[in-house]
């Protein structure tokens, strides 16, 4: 069965309470155990998703994971440690975020997200997605107005500008859809929701109905 167990979901808790070099050493046998499950649990999500999304076919859990240590070198905050295990699933992987828009799959105790979308896309990508809206604003209007986007995200998230970007007036149709730097779905589990068995298809129902999103951030 692909569950995430309860004992991943208190090992990053206690992580977070814990956040030293010396109580993660003492735990790293939870760590891996937690770890095991959560990428047992994404490889079958991947696995699942590449059956109406082919591109992803093959493509490895390895690929996607986050490190759970954190790259303080240019931080204000010390932390060692994430108190959370992450997975961006798209074409090629990860590496591929500021390429392609994706799947990301967060475990995080009372913070736990299925996502999806385009975060802070490059220029290039960003222009191309707003000049594609401006082509074909019934095309994206009918995305995030559809049943299941509304059901499982209600609406679209992401920073906007606070005015319009160069190259369109600001009494432009769609402007408000045209402002945004980030296009994003979210959709928030409880540490209940992730424990119960039929968690691995919610995961799948929501990364459906961000698929067609996605396919449209990604033609460019």
């Amino acid at each position: 069965m692909n569950q995430i167990q309860k004992s991943t979901i208190q090992f990053l808790s206690d992580l977070k309470n814990h956040n030293d070099r010396d109580w993660f050493a003492q735990n790293r046998a939870r760590y891996n155990e937690a770890r095991t499950n959560y990428e047992l649990f994404v490889q079958a999500v991947i696995d699942e998703i590449s059956t109406f999304d082919p591109i992803l076919r093959g493509l490895e859990v390895k690929s996607c994971t986050y490190r759970i240590n954190r790259d303080i070198r240019f931080s204000n905050d010390k932390t060692l440690y994430k108190s959370h295990l992450g997975a961006f699933i798209t074409r090629g992987g990860k590496k591929n975020g500021d390429k392609y828009a994706g799947y990301y799959f967060h475990i995080e105790p009372g913070k736990s997200i299925i996502c999806g979308g385009a975060y802070m896309p490059p220029t290039p990508w960003l222009s191309a997605i707003r000049e594609k809206i401006d082509e074909k604003p019934e095309e994206f209007l009918k995305i995030i107005n559809s049943k299941d986007f509304i059901r499982y995200f209600r609406e679209l998230d992401g920073e906007k500008l606070k005015k319009a970007p160069k190259g369109y007036p600001s009494d432009h149709p769609y402007l408000d859809l045209i402002k945004y730097k980030s296009y994003l779905v979210v959709n928030e589990v409880s540490d209940n929701d992730v424990l119960k068995p039929d968690f691995f298809d919610h995961v799948i129902k929501v990364s459906k109905a961000m698929k067609p999103l996605n396919d449209f951030l990604n033609e460019y």
